[in-house]
C-alpha cells in the first residue's frame, strides 16, 4: 500500500498526487500539497507544499512556500519561503523570510523584507 502525505491534523487542505496532473487556477483556504505536475496559478491563506519529483509552472500566493520539487513562476509569501536541498526555483519571490539548504537552485530575483522591520520602520529615530 503506498502511503501519501497529508495535511497536519486540524489544517483544512488538498492534495494534487504524485501521479496526477492538473492545469489551471487553485484558489481558497487552507494548505495545498503537490506531489505531482500542476500549471496555472496558486493563491490559498495557507501554505503551499510542493514535494520532491513535482513539476510546477504556476505564479504562487500563500501564507508561506516550501519547495522540494521544481517551480517555475513568481511566489509570493507573507511569511517564508523555503528552498529544500532538492528544490529548485526559477522565478522572483517575494516574503517576509527566506532559506535556501545547500543543494538547492534560485535563479530569478529575491524580495526579503521582514514582517517586524516594514512595522518598525517609521519608528525609528535617527
Amino acid at each position: 500500500m503506498e502511503r501519501v502525505a497529508r495535511p497536519p491534523e486540524g489544517r483544512d487542505g488538498a492534495l494534487l498526487g504524485a501521479r496526477l496532473s492538473f492545469r489551471g487556477e487553485v484558489s481558497g483556504e487552507g494548505d495545498f500539497h503537490i506531489a505531482g505536475r500542476f500549471e496555472g496559478d496558486i493563491t490559498v491563506t495557507g501554505r503551499v507544499l510542493v514535494a520532491e519529483g513535482a513539476e510546477v509552472d504556476a505564479n504562487i500566493s500563500g501564507l508561506a512556500i516550501v519547495i522540494g520539487g521544481t517551480v517555475r513562476g513568481n511566489l509570493s509569501a507573507s511569511t517564508r519561503v523555503e528552498i529544500l536541498p532538492t528544490g529548485v526555483l526559477t522565478g522572483s519571490l517575494k516574503t517576509g523570510s527566506f532559506t535556501a539548504a545547500d543543494g538547492a537552485s534560485v535563479k530569478g530575483e529575491v524580495w526579503v523584507e521582514p514582517t517586524a522591520a516594514r512595522a518598525g520602520a517609521g519608528d525609528r529615530k535617527p
